[in-house]
């Protein structure tokens, strides 16, 4: 049999053609406001959506997209998402017969996990933007409804995309202004939770109107020609400056290894590796070496890889700032097509997001081989998340929550690791404990950072955090904690942090691991406890300062007995 043959694809697309000329100041003037632009759909959203995973979690992405559909502006929200929406776009548009049937007002609706690149419950809405009878782009968001008829709310164990959830293939949702009363009625009647589905829905259209109104102010106010050339120049600014940093490491090819615990339906670990190549200023992340699409949901589509590459050399390159297409020209990526990072139907996708953290988090790895000054020790590589649900038991309604949590990050030359939700996810959070208990029927018992947890060395990994929640109503959870067989690694000498697990306990039973499970039933009165991951640490801990030592001891983040293991040159001549 042939060899599958290797895919090449490119992160960023180039630079077009234009008439008008801009000056420096203009074209910084046109990338704020289309920042602003951007963030001025987040809020909308915000303000205006039903469910606390929109609202408080920030489980979404808005962005603004030309009509290359090329990435002009992406607000802080869900960085896994970066880059993700020119996909669904692109299919959305496809699946009403191109760009030619669209008119002014119309809003598309498309949930295809291989376009998005997400579970189906990631929804993309999106609208077409018109300056003078011309299409200039597209707003779009991807945000996460509570549910839309998957076999579970949230699932760890479908073995095809048939179980995830009811498809949404590119409709058109509202036709010039209107709602279309069909399609909104079939959205409505395969979900759990209408209400909440309905109200986050209207909130994606809602912004993504703003976000057109505004992108047509922009574009108003420089005229196209002048506005276009204002694009081209940012676009060039962005790749010069991923391009600085990667023209200082060594050309050659470097390779993390890591592996999943399991694909969520038959046991054993899933070991994959990520390929770095560097040449000159250009970057190419290699997918090609991974297993082949998993029977279980860990498989992660080609646009949910791509972002991945994009969220890694971004973050690490991009200086802070605001990431556009620019910012993904120096990058591309290889794959083939069935496996783990570039699966095809009916492959199931839905935890998709976890092997794309794990590929984060290879890649700084691979890095580390060429210049491990310039990259973190492992983070606790997840974000802990899990789902709730169940039944109110004063009045029967439906109840429906879910979240990530934090973890421990890596330490890095010159620094201790913090604690923080994984960087995939840097700009979300997880509820409020105030909301949180007001919302659902649970109590959080204790939420604390975790005492030893963090890897040991010059700098010390970041701790992870020990949560227990108490029911107070018959509830079921779904949860997905990966890494819990697999301790984030340390770099230069620097020791393993605590890995991830989730516990659960009931009264006069064995404490039961379920790190990752489906529609767990967690009866009345009983906890479920999350323990998540520290990061690893950084050089030798023989190196780290006494006074550091001491300080960490007083402030709680390690015991004495870890301070004896680990740390022993300050118990020297005592």
């Amino acid at each position: 049999m042939a060899e599958e043959p290797i895919l090449t694809h490119p992160a960023g697309q180039p630079r077009q053609p234009v008439i008008g000329t801009s000056d420096p100041i203009t074209t910084e003037v046109v990338r704020h406001a289309l920042n602003s632009a951007a963030n001025q759909m987040k809020r909308a959203l915000i303000r205006t959506a039903f469910s606390p995973i929109i609202y408080e979690v920030l489980d979404f992405a808005v962005a603004i997209y030309d009509s290359h559909l090329r990435m002009l502006s992406q607000a802080p929200s869900l960085p896994l998402f970066m880059g993700t929406l020119n996909y669904a776009v692109e299919e959305a548009v496809k699946g009403i017969g191109g760009a030619d049937k669209l008119d002014p007002g119309d809003v598309l609706i498309y949930n295809w996990s291989y376009g998005t690149g997400s579970h189906a419950q990631d929804v993309v809405i999106v609208m077409p933007a018109f300056f003078e009878g011309t299409l200039i782009g597209y707003t779009a968001i991807k945000g996460h409804w509570l549910d839309i008829a998957a076999k579970e709310p949230y699932c760890t164990d479908t073995v095809d995309i048939f179980q995830e959830g009811t498809v949404y293939p590119g409709l058109k949702l509202y036709r010039r202004g209107e709602l279309n009363e069909d399609v909104y009625r079939i959205v409505i009647a395969n979900t759990r939770m209408p209400k909440a589905v309905a109200g986050d829905m209207g909130a994606q259209v809602t912004g993504c109107r703003v976000g057109v109104e505004r992108f047509q102010e922009v574009v108003a106010r420089f005229g196209l020609e002048t506005y276009h050339a204002a694009v081209e120049d940012m676009f060039d600014h962005g790749d010069k400056i991923i391009r600085s940093f990667f023209e200082k490491i060594p050309d050659g090819r470097y390779i993390g290894r890591g592996r999943m615990d399991s694909n969520g339906v038959t046991p054993g670990a899933v070991p994959f590796e990520v390929g770095l190549e560097v040449s000159g200023s250009d970057v190419t992340i290699d997918f090609s070496n991974v297993p082949e699409q998993q029977r279980g949901p860990i498989n992660c589509p080609l646009p949910s890889t791509m972002s991945a590459a994009r969220v890694a050399i971004t973050m690490l390159a991009g200086y802070g700032e605001p990431p556009h297409e620019g910012h993904f020209r120096p990058i591309t990526v290889k794959t083939r097509e069935g496996t783990l990072f570039h699966p095809v139907s009916p492959a199931p996708c839905f935890i998709y997001g976890w092997p794309a953290l794990q590929a984060i988090e290879l890649i700084y790895r691979a890095l580390a081989e060429a210049m491990p000054d310039a990259v973190p020790a492992s983070s606790g590589g997840c974000i802990c998340a899990c789902v709730w649900w169940g039944v109110r038991p004063e009045d029967g309604s439906p109840w429906m929550d879910g979240a990530p949590h934090p973890v421990g990050q890596g330490a890095w030359k010159g620094g201790d690791g913090g604690t923080m939700l994984h960087i995939a996810e840097s700009a979300t959070r997880f509820t409020p404990v105030e909301v949180w208990e007001t919302r659902n029927p649970w109590v959080v018992e204790y939420m604390r950072l975790a005492a030893d947890s963090g890897g040991a060395g010059e700098w010390r990994g970041g701790a992870g955090v020990d949560f227990r929640f108490r029911t107070l109503a018959d509830t079921y959870a779904t949860t997905v904690f990966e890494r819990s067989g697999f301790p984030p690694w340390g770099l230069a000498g620097g020791r393993e942090g605590r890995a991830n697990r989730c516990e659960l306990n009931i009264a006069g039973e064995e404490v039961k691991d379920i790190s990752k499970a489906t529609g767990v039933l967690i009866p009345k009165g009983e906890r479920l406890d999350f323990l998540t991951g520290g990061g690893g640490g950084y050089g030798d801990p023989a190196e780290r300062p006494v006074e550091a030592v001491k300080a960490d001891l007083a402030d709680g983040y390690i015991t004495e007995a870890f301070a004896r293991k680990h740390y022993p040159q300050i118990y020297e001549g005592t």
